[in-house]
């Protein structure tokens, strides 16, 4: 039997799962979990990155007692990275919902104008992509002595093996990478005066990044999106939502999607492995796990679910809305957002999953318009896809057959890539 470890790590927890192929399907057994979060430091949100490392080879060495790995791999959120001074990092590593570059967005657009960097990319608008986070870091001299720059699963693969190599899927995050030569974006780089040695050759998915203790370490579709997409068994082309901290809904296309409408629904283009993800951030369970933390700290998902039901609250906000993305406290924003102030805790809860099942709604007749044609189906993947109300709401709002899987299909992605064994030496 020959085993493989997808590690997948999200915003809020990682998980360190074994694969294995028998009678044709794929096994998967969990042997780590653990707890990730964005810490504050002197008024910045930032990731922890030596504890996370810590416990990537806390799993690995778990795994390893127990099964003979022939390859590891690691994918992670997209748009942040580690900066590096040869083999020192630069820290702090910021996470993606500081505000440091509210600042910097209108300067970048000064320079290239949005329209033209979405012509250029396909890559949706979002305060914290990487484009806007390396001009802040321009603008603050932390690029003076870097030479490099890795997004966090090449970080981790890094320490791993001591080579720096940096990957497709997870650089489409980044708002640098020109949807036609699907390599950094030299003119856009050159116009923000970003220095050019950090924005090196990409690797597709399958390419090795080296060893560790014996086993290859290689690269997956290290975008978790990316990596879930792939891991969907899906019929045909439908749509897809991979329902966690944030939604990403959207569809797989043989090539870019940039026009107008585009644009105005800011729709994104990524990559996958052979396919373009034609795909939209909706905000996601992150607003339902604030909630929680606040209303509810000691009852579990299930019953806080349960109350949401029996509310008869029915109002709606904007699940997408800017005041929802890093809130001190996530109640105060929907009381801002809302006209009428909800009465019982759970009406929040009730307002949320409403919420997204119309920002769901919406966005599905924005990719039925802008592709030019009809889906039949909704697959739902991750976290979310255990919540049966949302589903429910889905539905009703979609009018879509929804078809909820709960299973890991970030890590099934994952794994689907390293058993395929394509990878190369170089």
């Amino acid at each position: 039997m020959k085993y493989y470890l997808a590690i997948d790590i999200g915003a809020s927890s990682g998980r360190h799962i074994v694969g294995y192929q028998e009678d044709g399907e794929v096994k998967t057994i969990e042997v780590y979990r653990f707890k990730n979060g964005v810490q504050e430091e002197n008024g910045h949100l930032i990731w922890d990155i030596e504890h996370l490392f810590h416990e990537v080879k806390k799993g690995i060495d778990l795994a390893r007692k127990e099964y003979k790995l022939e390859s590891l791999s690691i994918d992670t959120w997209g748009v942040d990275y580690v900066l590096m001074k040869n083999d020192e990092e630069i820290y702090p590593v910021y996470a993606y919902r500081d505000h440091r570059t509210e600042k910097t967005i209108g300067d970048v657009h000064a320079i290239i104008p949005f329209y033209e960097l979405y012509e250029r990319t396909g890559c949706q608008f979002q305060l914290f992509n990487s484009i806007y986070q390396l001009y802040d870091d321009l603008q603050t001299g932390r690029l003076k002595e870097a030479t490099d720059f890795l997004m966090i699963p090449e970080y981790l693969m890094y320490k791993l093996t001591g080579n720096k190599k940096k990957e497709f899927t997870n650089a489409t995050t980044t708002g640098l990478i020109h949807h036609e030569t699907l390599e950094f974006d030299q003119e856009i780089i050159e116009r923000l005066k970003l220095p050019k040695h950090l924005f090196t050759k990409l690797d597709k998915p399958g390419v090795k990044v080296g060893e560790y203790e014996g086993i290859d370490v290689i690269f997956c579709a290290t975008h978790d999106t990316a990596s879930a997409v792939e891991g969907i068994p899906m019929e045909g082309s439908e749509a897809y939502i991979s329902s966690g901290t944030w939604s990403l809904l959207g569809v797989k296309t043989d090539a870019v999607i940039t026009d107008k409408k585009s644009l105005i629904a800011n729709y994104s283009n990524e990559g996958g492995v052979g396919y373009n993800r034609y795909q939209k951030n909706i905000m996601g369970i992150w607003i339902v796990n604030e909630l929680q933390k606040e209303l509810c700290p000691n009852e579990e998902i299930q019953d806080i679910v349960k109350k949401a039901e029996s509310s008869s609250f029915h109002e709606t906000l904007d699940a997408n809305h800017e005041y929802l993305l890093a809130p001190s406290s996530m109640k105060e924003a929907f009381d801002c957002l809302l006209e009428n102030k909800p009465q019982d805790k759970y009406d929040y809860f009730r307002c949320a999953y409403l919420s997204l099942a119309l920002s769901y709604q919406k966005a599905i007749e924005e990719l039925e318009e802008n592709t030019h044609r009809n889906y039949t189906k909704i697959y739902i993947v991750g976290g979310g896809a255990k919540n049966q109300f949302l589903n429910e709401l889905t539905a009703i709002a979609t009018k879509k057959e929804i078809i909820a899987l709960p299973i890991e299909a970030t890590a099934l992605g994952n794994l689907k890539i390293q058993m395929e064994k394509t990878y190369a030496s170089n």
